[in-house]
């Protein structure tokens, strides 16, 4: 539907963004749709919670057909914290759009007072927040309450991901599926078990390199359609055990890793070992010793963890409570 009224060429506004949140989308889609060219302009500090660069990047993934500039100079924030405030920031406005603009778009009050520092008309958008009643402020105390509020890449930013990570036939793809399921949220499988089904079990150090790297392409992806936690199947820190239990030695790609999920559960062996065609150690002293490795790379790296042990339900039970006490939002 095309409007008869006329749009201007070029709108302008700022903010901090922090995180993206359904208000921020409301602002930036009527600007968007009220004239024909956006600038959005991005300001973060180095010691706000959230990386500005990262915050630059959501929105000029919300929003590509859009101009996206990031100004990270620690510069006066309000009026009253320097005298030239305003010519500050409208040096500052000017340099992320040099065009003359147009229109200035914002919900809070300054947006008339930038408009007339830029020679722009100030366009009001919504400033009792009655289409999208949430701030920054709410969302940074309490994410999954607000969980609706929060765009896609915002969503994979605030995801806990909770690894099931053992010796192989610990039940660690049968209880990743169960929790994703209590949890209504998804799992990131196990690239491992997709990688050897594909090419077979005959696995090199390069092949494990592969690995790591499909698994965490498949965490990223999964953790933008995740509901609150991500259940990750094993994750590149088992790799760096399967390592050595293949090729005898670490790799320094895998010693490396360095992005450790949140929480770790740990399956014990008391298990019966089942052969399912990708399975290497049946003997009972090698999946001691793999359980061992285990352990022993989960203290060495300081990740927080617990071991689960005994029958699938008391495994499973013992998992959802160490969660609800971690994240009581959930």
């Amino acid at each position: 539907m095309t409007a008869p009224f006329g749009r201007p060429q070029r709108g302008f506004l700022l903010g901090k963004f922090m995180p993206p949140h359904a208000g921020h989308q409301y602002l930036c889609d009527f600007a968007r749709a009220y004239c024909e060219h956006l600038t959005i302009l991005v300001c973060s500090l180095d010691r706000e919670p959230i990386p500005g660069h990262l915050r630059a990047a959501w929105m000029r993934e919300l929003y590509p057909d859009c101009r996206v500039v990031h100004f990270s100079e620690d510069v006066p924030q309000e009026p009253q914290d320097h005298p030239d405030f305003w010519d500050i920031w409208r040096g500052i406005s000017k340099d992320a759009h040099p065009e003359p603009v147009d229109v200035v778009f914002a919900s809070e009050p300054y947006g008339a007072r930038l408009a007339e520092e830029l020679g722009a008309r100030f366009v009001p958008v919504d400033p009792g927040r009655e289409t999208q009643a949430i701030s920054g402020t709410a969302v940074r105390a309490a994410p999954f309450r607000h969980w609706s509020m929060l765009p896609a890449p915002v969503r994979a930013w605030y995801t806990p991901r909770i690894c099931l990570f053992g010796p192989e036939s610990t039940g660690k793809t049968t209880l990743a599926r169960r929790l994703a399921d209590h949890f209504a949220t998804v799992v990131a499988p196990e690239y491992g078990r997709t990688y050897t089904e594909v090419f077979g079990t005959e696995v090199n150090a390069e092949d494990l390199i592969h690995i790591a790297a499909g698994h965490q392409a498949g965490v990223a992806a999964a953790a933008r359609a995740a509901n609150r936690l991500l259940i990750c199947d094993t994750d590149p820190v088992l790799t760096a055990v399967w390592s050595r239990m293949l090729v005898g030695r670490p790799l320094p790609q895998l010693e490396a890793f360095d992005d450790l999920c949140d929480l770790y559960l740990l399956t014990d062996i008391d298990a019966p070992w089942v052969d399912d065609g990708t399975r290497y150690f049946p003997q009972d002293d090698t999946r001691r010793r793999f359980f061992d490795l285990c352990r022993a790379e989960l203290d060495r790296r300081g990740a927080r963890y617990i071991t689960l042990s005994g029958g699938w339900n008391d495994r499973f039970e013992t998992a959802v409570a160490a969660i609800h006490e971690r994240w009581p939002d959930l």
